[in-house]
């Protein structure tokens, strides 16, 4: 299994890197107090990033996905990316919750970095993964739902051989291939436009690499996607 992008994408967003984690053997179970203390620290640290700004929009790296949102036909203020979603939530004083130590991994990063960041049960990926823009006929069962929403066509996504496993490039995940406390292998992606570049999407991958090693286990690999690599 490998994580394909369409060339459209690059041509589309040619300042686009991708950060890939990839993790097997690994254990996923129970709930660290030290993953929970990190999520504290980072929660209190949005906080002050955002301080003297008069909306999370606002914010560079938040502004950047809701121009790209809009390039592909999405309007941000009813869908909102990942990041602005997770960002907004704790600034109105929520506090993550424990989901399993990947999850809580990788909203660690995403905060810290504030970039979106999303994981992939491998052993539920049916062949390859393609991040591309949807014909709009494909399936998709959002996390939680039993519904089929497919995307609209012209919509980015990431999908399967057998549907969307996330629509609206990083707004909503699938059921289907959702993280869980049984989960062995995964694929770990993160997500960065201007004004992030190589160098920082290098460093919050290769952070969250080192942390499902050291609370995971198992064989953990990194790698980055840009243009022409």
């Amino acid at each position: 299994m490998e994580l394909i992008i369409q060339p459209k994408i690059f041509q589309t967003f040619p300042d686009l890197v991708i950060g890939i984690v990839t993790a097997n053997n690994i254990n996923n179970q129970g709930e660290s107090e030290e993953i929970n203390q990190l999520l504290r620290t980072a929660e209190k640290n949005i906080s002050r990033e955002f301080i003297n700004l008069e909306a999370p929009s606002k914010h560079p790296k938040i502004l950047t996905w809701r121009q790209a949102y809009k390039k592909f036909g999405s309007n941000p203020q009813n869908f909102r990316s990942s990041i602005e979603a997770l960002a907004r939530r704790v600034l109105k004083g929520g506090q993550l919750q424990h989901i399993n130590k990947l999850v809580d991994l990788y909203n660690y990063i995403s905060l810290k970095y504030l970039v979106p960041v999303g994981g992939e049960d491998i052993n539920s990926i049916k062949g390859n993964i393609i991040l591309g823009f949807a014909q709009g006929y494909e399936s998709f069962i959002r996390l939680g739902g039993t519904e089929n929403e497919p995307p609209k066509a012209g919509e980015v996504i990431y999908k399967d051989d057998t549907g969307v496993i996330c629509r609206r490039w990083n707004w909503r995940e699938a059921e289907r291939t959702k993280l869980t406390e049984q989960t062995t292998s995964a694929i770990l992606v993160i997500e960065g436009l201007a004004p992030l570049n190589k160098e920082l999407i290098t460093q919050a991958t290769k952070d969250l690499a080192d942390l499902v090693k050291q609370y995971c286990g198992g064989e953990v690999n990194y790698n980055i996607k840009q243009l022409d690599s």
